[in-house]
């Protein structure tokens, strides 16, 4: 035990440093454990679009619609999903997937959707960035 002292006041940067590490582990660790919605990777998107008929939300904001979307997604901006949730009620029992354009904003209206009783809701991890990056087809807006 006199060791793990000795080590822990000569580097203690790096105690703290693995401190910090195994914190933000466990942190994911128990949030995706916790977590009531499917994060899924663009081709699998694709996928559920085949068999599934999914209805696609789209939570970015107005003109990023525009630039480019994939073909049929409803645009339900974030800063606007908690009024738009009664609307999207006849929805919840259907495949929903939400993206946005990095698929940070989209696991937020995870959240509001499964919280409000949807059953069948994913994040597209990366977003529309990863969609197009995958060469994916989109629609753009006039």
């Amino acid at each position: 035990m006199d060791r793990y002292i000795e080590f822990v006041t000569n580097h203690w940067l790096l105690f703290i440093a693995l401190l910090v590490v195994t914190f933000l582990l466990l942190q994911e660790l128990f949030e995706s454990a916790l977590r009531k919605f499917e994060m899924i990777s663009p081709i699998l998107v694709v996928a559920k679009m085949n068999n599934e008929d999914p209805v696609i939300i789209d939570v970015r904001e107005a003109n990023e619609f525009k630039t480019g979307h994939i073909e049929g997604a409803i645009n339900k901006p974030l800063s606007n999903i908690d009024k738009e949730i009664e609307k999207l009620s006849k929805y919840k029992h259907k495949p929903i997937i939400v993206v946005c354009q990095t698929g940070t904003r989209s696991t937020t209206a995870c959240k509001k959707l499964t919280s409000a009783g949807f059953d069948k809701v994913s994040s597209m991890i990366g977003g529309m960035q990863a969609w197009e990056e995958s060469k994916y087809p989109i629609t753009k807006s006039k």
